[in-house]
Order: structure tokens, then C-alpha cells, then sequence
């Protein structure tokens, strides 16, 4: 099986890329990097105190779930390109990658015409961290908790679409049922969709699952990347959220609907 995976450079990406390349025979990555330092480094997000306190609780996070950047198995070809130029490269470069079995888009960038076109016609995957369709667009998994809404911390397993995070949904992930940190709440997150989804392609299960089409009323929020900022965050911060807040919001949520959710890393 060959499998091509467009993503970007943190280590909960080349987790993904390695849990992929175990049940494939070969792996195609197609990397949008950024700064592995956030808040630190000014990128795709600002560089600021507030930021940098921000990122240093997520990086922790990070570590504890992924551990640290690191090479890649042997059976993956890998594109390292600039965030948001995916869209711009020629067709031809991606040509070797785009006659795969399977085709996954975790942590890229938007993806334009033509390439979302021929993405959507060969049936491919979005990793949407966030559940859709109760929290769209950017960093929905910290929106939700700014909400007081951790039980909606999560992922949605969807097809691709034109759209952003609005293709019809296969299953959603969740974290572990116990209370943690939210920070690594939100990685958990990211755990349980990357071990559900490759479960789900070494059984063949994921190619028999019926889409779901998203009920937009569901809607809470739709953010955009501009809305996180050091106001936000600092106020965040600020609040002291830990994992025992987390336990105890998460055990008085209300039930919500959900397609086929999967718990934890096991899911």
C-alpha cells in the first residue's frame, strides 16, 4: 500500500507520518514547516511573552505524548515546503505522490484547486483537530476549552473537501475518559485520532464506514487564526485551568450527538 500524507513538521506530525509508514510499504510526505519554537520564533504565530508562555505549556505537552522531532523511517519520501505554498507548487512536482491508495491531510494548509480537486475525487482523509461540526476553523481544540467545553476536545476523521472542516464526518476521536491537564488534554486528542484512523485503515474498516453529513446547527464557534491572540491567551492562562477542572466539566457535559466516537489510544 502506498500512502500520501500532506501534514507539516512538529513532532504530532511525524508521529502520524511513522504510524503511517508501519502499515504501509511506502509513505509520501509532503511537509508545510514552520518553526518547531512557537511564540519564541515569530511564524505562523506571533512572537510575544504571552506567546511564548502559550507555546511553552503546548510544546511541554507535546513532548509528553509525541516526545521530540527526530528522522523519519526508511520507506518515506518526504517534500519539505513553506507553510502555505502547497498550493502553489506545480502539479508535476507532486505528480509521484498523487498515485497512492490512501491520501491523508493532517496540519496543512488550505488546500486549493487543482490539487483539493483531485484530493476530493480520490476520496481523501482530513484529520480535523477539533469536533466538527460543533468547533470549525483554527484551533478549535483551545476554543472549545476557552468555552468550558472539554468534553468537545477532540478530532473529526472526514472526507476532504472544498470547504473548510465541512466534509461529510467517518468517526470522531476523543481523548481518554480520565481527567488531565487541558494542554495534554488537546495532544491526547491528536493521539487518539492518529491511532484510530491508522487502526481503521490496517483493518480496511475505514473504507466501508458510511460518511455522515455534518449538521451545521450544531455550530458553536468558527474561528479563524487572527482570533487567537496574546488578549486571548493571556486571559487563558490566567484562568489556572487544570486537570481537575477538566474531570470535573467533562463528568457533568451534556450528551452530544456524535459519529461512532473512538476513546483514547486504543480507540
Amino acid at each position: 500500500m502506498k500512502i500520501t500524507v500532506f501534514t507539516s513538521n512538529q513532532p504530532r506530525h511525524l508521529s502520524l507520518i511513522s504510524g503511517l509508514s508501519a502499515i504501509a510499504d511506502e509513505v509520501f510526505a509532503v511537509q508545510e514547516c514552520n518553526t518547531v519554537f512557537p511564540g519564541r520564533v515569530a511564524d505562523f504565530f506571533r512572537k510575544s511573552d504571552t506567546m511564548q508562555a502559550y507555546f511553552a505549556r503546548v510544546i511541554a505537552a507535546e513532548e509528553e505524548v509525541f516526545g521530540h522531532i527526530g528522522f523519519l523511517p526508511a520507506n518515506v519520501r518526504s517534500l519539505s515546503l513553506k507553510i502555505g505554498d502547497l498550493s502553489s507548487v506545480d502539479m508535476a512536482c507532486l505528480s509521484p505522490a498523487l498515485r497512492s491508495d490512501l491520501y491523508v491531510v493532517f496540519g496543512a494548509s488550505y488546500i486549493k484547486p487543482p490539487l483539493v480537486d483531485v484530493l476530493v475525487d480520490q476520496g481523501a482523509i482530513n484529520i480535523h483537530m477539533g469536533v466538527s461540526p460543533y468547533y470549525r476553523g483554527s484551533s478549535c481544540n483551545f476554543w472549545s476549552l476557552y468555552d468550558g467545553n472539554p468534553d468537545l476536545v477532540g478530532a473529526t476523521i472526514h472526507r476532504l473537501s472544498r470547504g473548510l472542516d465541512s466534509g461529510a464526518i467517518l468517526f470522531h476521536a476523543l481523548p481518554e475518559r480520565e481527567a488531565a491537564d487541558p494542554f495534554v488534554l488537546g495532544m491526547r486528542a491528536v493521539r487518539a485520532a492518529h491511532h484510530s484512523l491508522i487502526d481503521s485503515v490496517r483493518t480496511g474498516e475505514l473504507l466501508a464506514l458510511e460518511p455522515v453529513a455534518q449538521d451545521r446547527t450544531l455550530e458553536i464557534r468558527y474561528t479563524r487564526n487572527a482570533d487567537f491572540n496574546d488578549a486571548v491567551a493571556q486571559e487563558y492562562l490566567a484562568r489556572g485551568l487544570d486537570a481537575r477542572w477538566v474531570g470535573e466539566r467533562r463528568a457533568n457535559s451534556p450528551a452530544r450527538p456524535l459519529v461512532r466516537p473512538r476513546y483514547g489510544a486504543g480507540a
